[in-house]
């Protein structure tokens, strides 16, 4: 009989990966708990069980406490280690000797989750040191390939368009909440229809822009850029926002790159439109006087982006495995589970432009199989198929813990 444990479930995304989770893990015969902050978290928990926590910024810590004590809780699980709420969590769960289990979007995608303990991200407990990633590697399979699970983005669209709406109506019974996101959700989406109306007149433009990329005689650097509101940028980078990063990745490409390479920029496919990152890039380049080296190159896939890239600059995008995965030179400018020596450049910006090597490949490969095996789970959370092999593979490691933590406290 597996050990009975008490889990409790902070935020997810608006999907019903968390619920169906909940029901599985009931019907393993463990307690399970929810904290609802808003009507949204309400919505997505069709079960007993839950808690709806009312109070301010200031009240929660001792609130989550009070939860953790009266429902002998062992195991927390959320989506995201930097939610103003989880932050304060993991913190109480660490001193208090719970397991903080962490999903979020993966590493390797789609086809695959992140799941870790503790921490995701800069926050991983995965080794920075090649040779132990080597290490942990030898005997794991390879990696499976990316597959196209993840859902499709109307599912994901019409979910969050859902969560939102019953914030904005039942926002009474909860006075205090702040969503974590930098902007108001119903701006976000009046950028999204807009952004949906210039679609075509988007993609024409992109794709005469790769065309020019694509034929450059010169060598070719690409930077993928991420979200505005990307937890990666705003608490695991040195830029205060993303057109920091783009200033700062412009001036170094003027300054020090050869006067024969272009640096294309593309932009991120779920970004909402609301700053229009492509006159910002293409501001930024004539300023620095290379207007005629720059291109910006919105509504693509970065595959074929990629395929011309004698390197690629990212702040700490997962778009950097994906050029590593492909052996192209990648630079890192934030803090990156990916960013260590034989993976990433490490010598500085100024100096990628003419002195950028590829990867080790027996270190990416290395990698891969060691994220699979430890950080990652197959499925999705906006597609049913997707949910349900989520849930069954995340139930094999959160049930494994226990094992893993009595084999431990007996050795």
């Amino acid at each position: 009989m597996t050990e009975r444990r008490s889990f409790l479930f902070l935020q997810g995304l608006a999907t019903h990966l968390f619920v169906r989770l909940g029901d599985a893990l009931a019907s393993r015969g463990h307690a399970v708990h929810r904290v609802n902050f808003n009507p949204g978290d309400r919505l997505f928990w069709k079960r007993p069980g839950a808690i709806d926590f009312t109070g301010t910024g200031a009240e929660w810590p001792a609130a989550f406490e009070a939860m953790v004590a009266r429902h002998g809780t062992t195991d927390i699980v959320m989506f995201s280690d930097c939610r103003p709420r989880h932050v304060d969590a993991i913190g109480i769960a660490k001193r208090l000797g719970l397991r903080s289990w962490i999903f979020e979007e993966a590493y390797l995608r789609p086809g695959y989750i992140t799941l870790e303990q503790g921490g995701v991200n800069a926050h991983s407990s995965l080794p920075r040191s090649p040779a132990r990633i080597l290490a942990l590697a030898r005997g794991l399979p390879p990696a499976e390939p990316e597959t196209l699970s993840g859902g499709s983005f109307l599912r994901r669209a019409s979910d969050d368009v859902r969560y939102n709406i019953h914030n904005l109506v039942f926002r009474g019974r909860f006075p205090h909440w702040r969503t974590h996101r930098p902007w108001n959700p119903f701006h976000e989406y009046a950028g999204w229809l807009l952004r949906g109306a210039q679609r075509p007149w988007r993609q024409g433009a992109a794709r005469r822009r790769l065309a020019r990329v694509q034929s450059w005689a010169g060598p070719v650097f690409v930077m993928p850029l991420q979200l505005e509101g990307d937890y990666q940028l705003r608490r695991h980078s040195p830029f205060a926002g993303l057109g920091e990063a783009i200033a700062t990745v412009v001036s170094s490409f003027a300054a020090h790159a050869p006067r024969d390479a272009l640096l294309a920029v593309k932009g991120h496919p779920l970004d909402n439109g609301l700053t229009d990152w492509g006159r910002v890039t293409l501001a930024q380049a004539a300023a620095c006087g290379v207007a005629g080296r720059v291109a910006w190159l919105p509504e693509l896939p970065f595959g074929p982006v990629l395929a011309p890239a004698a390197g690629v600059v990212t702040v700490n995008s997962t778009a950097g495995l994906q050029s590593l995965r492909d052996g192209k030179p990648v630079i890192a400018l934030g803090a990156a589970l990916y960013d260590m020596p034989g993976l990433t450049y490490q010598y500085g910006l100024d100096r990628f432009w003419t002195e950028a090597v590829a990867p080790d490949a027996a270190l990416v490969d290395a990698l891969r199989r060691v994220l699979a095996a430890h950080c990652l789970i197959r499925g999705g959370f906006f597609s049913q198929v997707g949910i349900a092999e989520a849930v069954g593979n995340a139930m094999v490691r959160l049930e494994a813990a226990a094992t893993v933590d009595a084999r431990i406290a007996a050795e």
